[in-house]
C-alpha cells in the first residue's frame, strides 16, 4: 500500500504544496488577492481537510477492526497451543506405554523361548516314544513287561512303572498342546496391543501435524495483519501530517484575509480623505434613459475606448470628483463582485437583451453595494466610484462585451456606440 518512501514522497509533496500555496497567497503584494478569493481558498483548504479527516477516521475504523481479528486469531493460536501441548503429553503417554509394551515383549520372548525349549525337549521325547513304538510292531505290549516279572515284588514295581509311563506320555502331550496354546495367545496378545499402540501413536501424531499446520496459517495470517495495520498506522501518519499541514495554511489564508480587509480600509480612508471625505459632496445618479444601456455614472469620458499608451484600452474611463454613485448600465444578474489588484474593486453584470448576452465591467469603485448571483434592476446603485486598485486619480472604468466577458477581452466594443444619455 504505501512505503515509507511513498510517506516521505507524500510529505515533501504536501510541503511544496504549502510553499506553493503560501506563494500565492503573498507573493509579489497582498493585493494580488481579493477577500473572495482568499475565501474561496480558505474553503477549498477546509474541503480538503475535511476530506482528510474522514480518510483519518475510516484509517481509524480500518486498525480497530485489523485490531479486533488479530484478537480473535490470538485466542485461536492459544487455543490450538493448548490442543497441541495437550495432544503432545498424549504422544509422550503412549510412547512411554510402547516402551514398557516392548519391555514386555522383550520379558515375553524370554518365556517363548523357554516354551519354545520346552516344546522342542518334549518333541525330542516323542520323537523317542515313536521310535519305540514303530520297533515295537506300531504298539508297547505293556502285560508282557508286566507278567515278565520273576517275583512278585517286581511284578508291583513293574506295574508301578507302567503306569508312571502312561501317565508321563499323556501329561507330556497335554503340557505340549497348552504350551503351543500359551505360546501362540501370548504373541497375538502383544501384538495386538503393540498395533493398537502403534495406531494410537499415529493417529495423535497425525492430529499434532494438522494443528501445527493450522498454526502456521494463524501465524501468516496474523503476519499479514500486522503489515496491514503497520501500512495503515504510516498512511494515518501521513493523513495527520496532511492535516496539519491544511491546517497551518488554512491559518495563513486567515491571516492573508485579515490583511487585505486591514489594507482595503486603509485604502479607503486614504479615497474618503482625497474626496473631502465623502460628505457636502454627493452627486446624484444618472438618470434611466431609454435605449439598451444607459450611462452608469455622472463625469465626463477622461479616456475614450482603444489604443492608449502604446496598449489598447478596453473601455472608457468616466472621471468625476466626489461621492458618484455608479448604477446598473441595464438590467441584470451580478456574476461577480470582488478586489482585484489592478481593478480595485470591481463588479460584473451579465445582461440578456433581445436574445443577445451582454456583459458589463464597473472598475476601482470605492465600495460595491451587490454581491454574486444578485439580480439588479437598470439604474440602480451597485456602487461608488473610486480610486482602486491601479488607478491614478478617482473615475469608473467601464467595459461592454458582447457575450460573456473574456480574458482575452476579444469580444470588448465600444461603449459609446451602445450607451444613451453620453
Amino acid at each position: 500500500m504505501k512505503g515509507e518512501s511513498h510517506v516521505k514522497k507524500t510529505i515533501v509533496a504536501l510541503n511544496t504544496a504549502l510553499v506553493l500555496g503560501f506563494a500565492g497567497l503573498f507573493g509579489g503584494s497582498v493585493q494580488a488577492a481579493s477577500i473572495d478569493s482568499l475565501q474561496q481558498k480558505k474553503n477549498n483548504i477546509q474541503e480538503k481537510k475535511s476530506a482528510v479527516e474522514t480518510d483519518i477516521s475510516e484509517a481509524n475504523g480500518k486498525i480497530n477492526q485489523i485490531e479486533s481479528q488479530k484478537a480473535e486469531v490470538k485466542a485461536e493460536l492459544n487455543k490450538l497451543q493448548k490442543s497441541i501441548t495437550e495432544t503432545q503429553e498424549k504422544i509422550k503417554e503412549k510412547n512411554s506405554q510402547i516402551t514398557s509394551t516392548q519391555e514386555k515383549v522383550t520379558s515375553l520372548k524370554e518365556s517363548i523361548k523357554e516354551i519354545e525349549a520346552r516344546i522342542e525337549t518334549r518333541n525330542e521325547i516323542l520323537k523317542e516314544r515313536a521310535r519305540s513304538y514303530q520297533q515295537n510292531g506300531g504298539g508297547v505290549n505293556y502285560l508282557e513287561v508286566v507278567f515278565g516279572a520273576s517275583s512278585f515284588g517286581e511284578f508291583v514295581e513293574r506295574v508301578g512303572a507302567v503306569s508312571t509311563i502312561m501317565q508321563a506320555d499323556k501329561d507330556i502331550l497335554t503340557e505340549q498342546e497348552n504350551d503351543k496354546a500359551d505360546l501362540v495367545a501370548k504373541k497375538e496378545e502383544v501384538e495386538d496391543k503393540l498395533n493398537k499402540l502403534n495406531a494410537m501413536k499415529q493417529e495423535l501424531v497425525t492430529i499434532n501435524e494438522k494443528l501445527d499446520g493450522q498454526k502456521v496459517e494463524k501465524n501468516k495470517l496474523m503476519a499479514i495483519l500486522k503489515s496491514e495495520q503497520a501500512e495503515l498506522e504510516e498512511e494515518k501518519l501521513s493523513l495527520e501530517e496532511e492535516k496539519q499541514l491544511l491546517a497551518s495554511q488554512a491559518e495563513a489564508v486567515k491571516k492573508a484575509i485579515q490583511q487585505e480587509k486591514d489594507r482595503q480600509a486603509e485604502e479607503a480612508k486614504k479615497v474618503s480623505a482625497s474626496t473631502g471625505g465623502g460628505n457636502g459632496n454627493t452627486v446624484s445618479a444618472p438618470a434611466i434613459t431609454s435605449g439598451k444601456f444607459m450611462r452608469p455614472a455622472a463625469g465626463y469620458v477622461s479616456s475614450g475606448f482603444g489604443g492608449r499608451w502604446g496598449r489598447n484600452h478596453n473601455g472608457i474611463d468616466i472621471a468625476k470628483s466626489g461621492t458618484v454613485p455608479v448604477v446598473a448600465s441595464a438590467a441584470g444578474v451580478v456574476t461577480r463582485s470582488n478586489f482585484s489588484s489592478s481593478y480595485g474593486n470591481v463588479i460584473y453584470l451579465s445582461h440578456y437583451i433581445d436574445g443577445q448576452v451582454y456583459t458589463t465591467v464597473y472598475a476601482h469603485l470605492r465600495s460595491r453595494n451587490v454581491s454574486e448571483g444578485q439580480t439588479v434592476s437598470k439604474g440602480q446603485q451597485i456602487g461608488i466610484m473610486g480610486n482602486t486598485g491601479r488607478s491614478f486619480g478617482q473615475h469608473l472604468h467601464f467595459e461592454l462585451y458582447v457575450g460573456e466577458w473574456t480574458a482575452s477581452k476579444k469580444n470588448a466594443v465600444d461603449p459609446l456606440k451602445y450607451l444613451s444619455g453620453m
